[in-house]
C-alpha cells in the first residue's frame, strides 16, 4: 500500500533543523522521487521500500520547513517549492558524482578538465584525433560531457564549452574556432540515380536538412544563382549524423561542413558535388568562465586550434 494517503500536515520548522545538512540518501531520495513524481518508482530505482522513500523525503521537508509533494489522487506532485528545490539538486548531485569521476579518473598524478561538446563535433572531428593529444600530454585527461545550448559553466562545473552559434553566452569568454563552411555531397549510387552533372541539376533532386540550418540549401542556391523552388522540400533531421547517414544511404543530397564527413569522403562513400561551398553566417566558439585562467585548458584549446588549421575545417 501507498503510505502517502495521510501525506499533507502542517510542517514544524525547528531553528535547530535549519542547520543540518541532510545526508545524502536522503538527498538522493528526493531527486528520484522528484524526478518521478511517485515514491513507488523512486524506490524501484534506489532498491528501497516505499516506505523508506517516503520516510526520507519527510525528514528532508522537515529539515526544509516546508512541504515538497502534494498528493493528487493516487499520486504525488511536487509543489512549487519542491520543483524548484529539485532542479537546483540534480545539477548538485551531479556534479558530486563528476568530482568522485574526475577523482578516479586523474588518480595520483595530472589533472582532469570538463568539456562541454557538441555530439556531431565531438565524434567527427574531435574525438578521432584525440589520441595524439593523449600521447603529447599524457598527464591531462578530458572528461566529455554533451551539451547542445549556452549554460552556467561554473554552476555544472565544466572548465571548456565548445558552441556553435553567436558570440553572445554571458558571463563567459568566448574564442573564436572557425567559421563553418558546408558543401554539398552525395553518394556515388545517388549521383548516377539522377544524373547530377552540376549544381544546378541538384535543385530537382530530394534533398536531405539540419533543423537548426533549415534554409541552407534556399541560401545556397541563391548564392549560386540556381532556381530554387523546392529548396525547403524534403527530409528534415535534428541531427548531421543523421543527415550524414542519410545520404551516405542514398535518400538524398546533403549540405554538410566537409570536417564531419572526412571519413565518407576518403572512403568514396560520399562523393563533393563540384567545387561550390556556403558559409554560414554562425561560428564554433571555445568558451571559458569568465576571467578564468587554466593552463590545462590552455594547452587543450591551443592543440584544438592548430588541429582545425591543419584539417582545414573552414573549408
Amino acid at each position: 500500500m501507498c503510505v502517502v494517503g495521510s501525506y499533507h500536515r502542517t510542517m514544524v520548522k525547528p531553528q535547530y533543523q535549519r542547520r543540518f545538512l541532510p545526508s545524502h540518501a536522503i538527498l538522493r531520495s528526493f531527486e528520484c522521487a522528484a524526478r518521478h513524481q511517485s515514491f513507488t518508482l523512486a524506490a524501484e530505482e534506489l532498491h528501497l521500500t516505499q516506505s523508506a522513500i517516503s520516510r526520507q523525503v519527510r525528514e528532508f521537508e522537515q529539515i526544509i520547513g516546508t512541504d515538497l509533494f502534494r498528493r493528487i489522487g493516487r499520486r504525488v506532485v511536487l509543489t512549487r517549492a519542491g520543483k524548484n528545490l529539485a532542479g537546483e539538486l540534480a545539477i548538485d548531485l551531479e556534479n558530486i558524482r563528476q568530482t568522485i569521476m574526475r577523482a578516479i579518473s586523474v588518480g595520483e598524478s595530472g589533472t582532469v578538465i570538463r568539456v562541454a561538446t557538441l555530439p556531431a563535433f565531438a565524434s567527427r572531428w574531435l574525438i578521432p584525433r584525440l589520441a595524439e593529444f593523449t600521447a603529447l600530454h599524457k598527464d591531462i585527461e578530458i572528461s566529455f560531457a554533451t551539451r547542445l545550448e549556452p549554460f552556467d559553466l561554473e554552476r555544472e562545473h565544466f572548465d571548456l564549452a565548445i558552441h556553435f552559434g553567436s558570440k553572445d553566452w554571458p558571463a563567459t569568454d568566448m574564442e573564436l574556432l572557425c567559421s563553418e563552411t558546408m558543401i554539398p555531397v552525395v553518394s556515388p549510387s545517388f549521383k548516377a540515380d539522377y544524373n547530377l552533372t552540376s549544381i544546378a541539376s541538384l535543385a530537382s533532386a530530394p534533398l536531405l536538412h539540419i533543423e537548426t540550418r533549415a534554409t541552407i540549401w534556399q541560401d545556397f542556391f541563391k548564392q549560386e544563382s540556381v532556381p530554387h523552388l523546392t529548396a525547403l522540400s524534403g527530409k528534415y533531421f535534428d541531427q548531421f549524423s543523421l543527415v550524414i547517414a542519410g545520404a551516405v544511404a542514398g535518400l538524398g543530397a546533403a549540405l554538410v561542413p566537409a570536417y564531419l564527413i572526412e571519413r565518407e569522403l576518403s572512403e568514396g562513400k560520399l562523393i563533393a558535388l563540384g567545387h561550390a561551398s556556403i558559409t554560414t553566417k554562425n561560428n564554433y566558439y571555445l568558451v571559458t568562465p569568465e576571467n578564468t585562467q587554466n593552463e590545462h585548458v590552455f594547452v587543450f584549446t591551443q592543440w584544438m586550434k592548430e588541429g582545425v588549421s591543419q584539417s582545414h575545417i573552414q573549408g
